[in-house]
């Protein structure tokens, strides 16, 4: 629960400071609530920290209507602590002079967005605001979330586009980018592997070695070459990066025409992961005298 709140606490403060400090001054334009406070700062004479502080209560209230309390426990924090710490961060001298680089405030901007969302994203919580929105409509009309995602988006940053020249347009996408590989990052953080697949005739010492030098479990395929359709064992391990030099040398020492193929993969579950190894004592080794 500690790493839940604090997940939470350090997502919506960088969240704050990243707007305060790069997107509000360089003028680019962005979706979210932050976008929508940008539009109706416009008309409305109220800072973007209030409005925005509005927008998500008022996403709230629809998400309580249509989606039910448990979802509006699950958002709340966000909802309230983003605007919070962004009218904070509005306040310390001179934030809003960091640089006068739109590409600079836009890179820097889109990356600290991006780790913010994400940080708060792996707890399973939600920054609010028109995250409500999506699902409400997901529910209405029954369409993909990531596609309502991009509707309101469009929306809200088309309504900026109307008095934005074109470079606060282009920086915006810019920032958009930014913001999705940095949260794409963070998301998956910690998580990355690497898979080996290996098909020799020597599979069974590969195995040994994988087990006892590598400290990595190993999963046995049955398969069958596809020239000679003979028979044949492959063997599959999940290891970290680290780790792969080490596996290919071993591969290559024990059959230098072992085929090899390494596939970057994005999450693994399981134990040995994501639970804590279990060693189980083989067959082989319990029927030994």
């Amino acid at each position: 629960m500690a790493e839940v709140c604090s997940a939470i606490l350090a997502g919506n403060m960088l969240l704050g400071f990243a707007v305060a400090a790069f997107i509000l001054p360089s003028g680019a334009i962005m979706g979210g609530a932050t976008g929508i406070g940008i539009v109706l700062g416009k008309v409305i004479p109220l800072d973007t920290a209030g409005i925005v502080l509005g927008v998500n209560l008022m996403a709230l209230a629809l998400g309580w209507a249509v989606l039910g309390w448990r979802f509006v426990l699950a958002t709340i924090a966000s909802s309230l602590l983003y605007p919070f710490f962004l009218g904070a961060a509005q306040r310390i001298p001179g934030i809003d002079r960091l640089t006068e680089d739109p590409l600079l405030a836009a890179l820097l901007g889109g990356g600290m967005v991006g780790i913010a969302v994400g940080l708060v994203m792996r707890v399973g919580s939600s920054t609010g605001g028109t995250d409500v929105v999506n699902l409400v409509l997901h529910k209405w009309i029954h369409i993909p979330v990531s596609v309502a995602v991009y509707l309101t988006d469009i929306v809200i940053m088309g309504a900026q586009a109307l008095f934005s020249d074109p470079e606060q347009i282009l920086y915006g996408v810019v920032l958009l980018v930014v913001e999705t590989i940095a949260l794409d990052r963070v998301m998956l953080l910690g998580q990355s592997q690497i898979q080996i697949f290996v098909v020799s005739g020597k599979y069974e010492e590969i195995r040994q070695k994988c087990l006892t030098d590598l400290q990595a479990g190993t999963t046995m395929v049955q398969i069958e070459t596809g020239r000679t359709r003979t028979p044949q064992r492959g063997v599959l391990c999940v290891i970290p990066p680290r780790k792969l030099y080490a596996a290919q040398s071993l591969v290559q020492s024990i059959d230098p025409n072992a085929f090899l193929t390494i596939t970057q993969i994005k999450e693994v579950r399981g134990q040995g992961f994501s639970r804590e190894r279990i060693y189980v004592e083989s067959p082989e080794r319990h029927n030994q005298p």
